[in-house]
């Protein structure tokens, strides 16, 4: 989660637990270790005590806003959810698993389980897991995205949903008005039993259940019968159902960009937000005229409707860390699609920053917070030689025809 707290990349090193995760793949010839040089040097040295640590969570709507699960202890919750397409291991399952054992979810909660893999299924099954969760009555979803993107699982308007997903930016679960903790999957399980936002180190002594003792195991299986190769002479047509769609057709950064601030939103705007998920938008992933319909729907529905009555080009204004969360590059393709050709922003998370490149729209970034102030959304934007100042340098000239100021604006693009 580096990224949604502003880090341009996160590096763990590959440690013995990494190498016995490769040998349970059986391929523990490709470990490497990865350290540090002994005499790197650091910014900032944090200690960490782990006999310190107590559970922790991430309250509506952001990744970044977490306190101690004892601060909202007692809040009701209509759902919990563990597991997601990102990040869980086996224990992630397999601990919750062993917390509802002879247990039973109370019938308004509903406990969601999404395995990582049909491989993860396959072991939680073989291990007798699967079972104790099926018994708890946990629903029980195939392997993939599901609930985390709002493909299916997505909560009730305005109630407590607990996630071991990565994110929870605002409608990220296909619900408008959703209410989403991450926390993790210990946390998930005992409030699942409780019906309330639960410390599993409580259930103990509410329900006698002490911290599972799980053991990780030498053998897994690992099943890779499903898995095809590429072939080794590509070719053939490329088949195309009604609702898959070619990409629209790019062209070169113009001479001169000029138009309107059809958008302008504050610091941490994330890919949520200006291309949401859901069960209603992605059924057409693969068709940028018809997703495009949903750009900038989660801050105001109606958007697609002025920027197709705008036409190209207009532009975007933003605050911080703009773009930050899911990589997806629908919240740059889209955008294009309806007409937008620049960005002008205080910061951009990295990957939608590179998206933006990817896909002709223009990230530019202010020196001086109070250019971004001093624009209203419909103000008309002038870059009278943008293309020219982009190869020449790092700054580009930008006309408020509207306010009759100029001010520039830098770039990191090279020629």
């Amino acid at each position: 989660m580096g990224t949604e707290l502003g880090a341009t990349s996160t590096v763990f090193p590959a440690d013995d637990a990494v190498e016995r995760f490769l040998g349970q793949q059986h391929r523990a010839d490709e470990f490497k270790p990865l350290h540090a040089a002994a005499d790197a040097e650091y910014h900032v040295t944090e200690t960490i005590r782990l006999d310190e640590i107590e559970p922790m969570i991430a309250k509506p709507s952001s990744p970044g806003n977490v306190v101690p699960v004892a601060d909202v202890q007692g809040e009701e919750i209509y759902q919990a959810y563990i597991g997601s397409s990102a990040n869980p291991g086996l224990r992630d399952f397999a601990v919750p698993a062993m917390i509802v054992d002879g247990q039973r979810i109370p019938p308004e909660i509903s406990f969601d389980v999404n395995p990582t893999s049909r491989q993860m299924l396959q072991n939680l099954t073989e291990m007798g897991y699967l079972g104790m969760l099926y018994a708890s009555g946990a629903r029980v979803h195939q392997a993939g995205c599901n609930g985390c993107i709002g493909m299916g699982q997505a909560p009730a308007s305005g109630r407590n949903s607990l996630r071991t997903v990565p994110r929870n930016f605002p409608g990220r679960t296909g619900t408008r008005e959703d209410s989403v903790f991450l926390c993790s999957p210990e946390t998930a399980a005992a409030s699942a039993l409780t019906g309330e936002i639960t410390d599993p180190r409580t259930l103990e002594e509410t329900h006698g259940i002490a911290y599972p003792n799980w053991i990780e195991p030498e053998e897994i299986i690992v099943d890779e019968t499903a898995l095809s190769a590429p072939p080794e002479t590509p070719g053939g047509e490329l088949e195309k159902g009604p609702n898959v769609k070619s990409l629209p057709a790019f062209k070169r950064v113009p001479d001169a960009i000029s138009g309107p601030v059809l958008m302008k939103v504050g610091d941490d705007i994330s890919t949520d937000e200006i291309m949401p998920a859901g069960s209603e938008v992605l059924p057409y992933r693969s068709n940028i005229p018809k997703i495009s319909e949903w750009v900038f729907d989660q801050i105001e529905q109606g958007f697609y409707k002025r920027a197709t009555e705008q036409g190209s080009p207009w532009l975007v204004v933003g605050g911080s860390n703009y773009g930050q969360g899911s990589s997806r590059e629908h919240a740059a393709l889209a955008p294009y699609y309806l007409g937008m050709r620049a960005a002008l922003a205080v910061s951009y998370a990295r990957i939608h920053w590179q998206n933006l490149v990817n896909f002709d729209i223009v990230p530019l970034e202010f020196a001086d917070r109070s250019d971004y102030e001093g624009i209203d959304q419909g103000d008309i934007l002038e870059l009278p030689t943008v293309r020219e100042e982009l190869q020449k340098g790092h700054e580009v000239t930008v006309r408020n025809a509207t306010q009759d100021t100029t001010f520039s604006v830098e770039h990191r693009l090279n020629p």
